[in-house]
């Protein structure tokens, strides 16, 4: 399966603990551990499956964030047909490298990049990993949201560095973007849903620290039992769930201060 240049097609969290982040996220999914080792035996990376196909990853932090007590971070990937020539186009709108391209053996070749307001992405460039396998169902990826205190630099910033599309969502309430993707043509993997995120205006409830960023939805059968298990489990919640005119959605966070949202839907 080859996936649209543009289109977020994998997630994974980077923590301290892999063992109990692991525990954490198959209690509260239901998903399968896939454990990556390279030749010698270490441990590299763990892929997250459901029913047998690849729903997310988790991988160790680096020791230097550990020891700044960064708490576990979802980052999402954009597929991208040339990681090298995106990171050109990227820096040519205006944003910067935070890690350079580099091969992960034969799985692809990957990058992080930062947006000019300190938004964080990776670039994602399929070989024998093509990224997610299921999307849109319970414990899988359902939506990336850009949270923002200036949307129209962003659409312009990521119109120019990924040629997404963007338009107003007509509904009420404040101003939200969906990103469009013109890689979605009939017949293209994931081609009935032509959406691939949102961009959300960040108001007076954000902290004025808080920078751009990226946030990982997942898609759950019902918000309000989701939630009720990932307390039990240790988790926390940011915001508890509410309803929107697509959902029910919450914003939380693994036992260790990882944030993500759920979204189920509507009650």
């Amino acid at each position: 399966m080859a996936y649209p240049h543009g289109l977020f097609s994998w997630i994974d969290v980077s923590t301290h603990d892999p063992a109990a982040s692991k525990e954490f996220y198959t209690e509260l999914f239901g998903w399968d551990v896939d454990d990556q080792f390279d030749p010698e035996g270490n441990y590299i990376y763990t892929m997250f499956t459901k029913d047998g196909k690849n729903v997310a990853g988790l991988g160790k932090q680096p020791a230097e964030m550990i020891e700044a007590g960064v708490p576990p971070v979802w980052s999402s990937y954009v597929n991208v047909d040339s990681a090298d020539e995106t990171i050109e186009s990227w820096t040519g709108a205006g944003g910067t490298v935070m890690m350079p391209a580099m091969d992960v053996f034969n799985s692809g070749r990957m990058a992080f990049v930062v947006d000019p307001a300190g938004g964080i992405v990776g670039l994602w460039q399929a070989k024998d990993h093509p990224g997610g396998e299921v999307f849109n169902e319970h414990g899988a990826l359902t939506w990336n949201e850009l949270n923002t205190r200036d949307a129209d630099s962003a659409r312009e910033f990521y119109g120019a560095a990924l040629a997404w599309e963007f338009e107003l969502n007509p509904g009420e309430g404040p101003p939200y973007w969906v990103i469009k993707l013109p890689g979605k043509t009939p017949g293209a993997p994931l081609s009935e849903d032509m959406w691939n995120g949102g961009i959300f205006t960040m108001n007076e409830n954000f902290p004025p620290e808080v920078p751009q960023h990226w946030v990982v939805y997942f898609w759950v059968d019902d918000a309000d039992v989701a939630v009720d298990r990932l307390t039990s489990l240790g988790g926390s919640i940011t915001v508890p769930a509410f309803d929107t005119p697509v959902g029910r959605m919450a914003v939380v966070a693994d036992p260790w201060g990882g944030m993500f949202s759920l979204m189920a839907p509507a009650s």
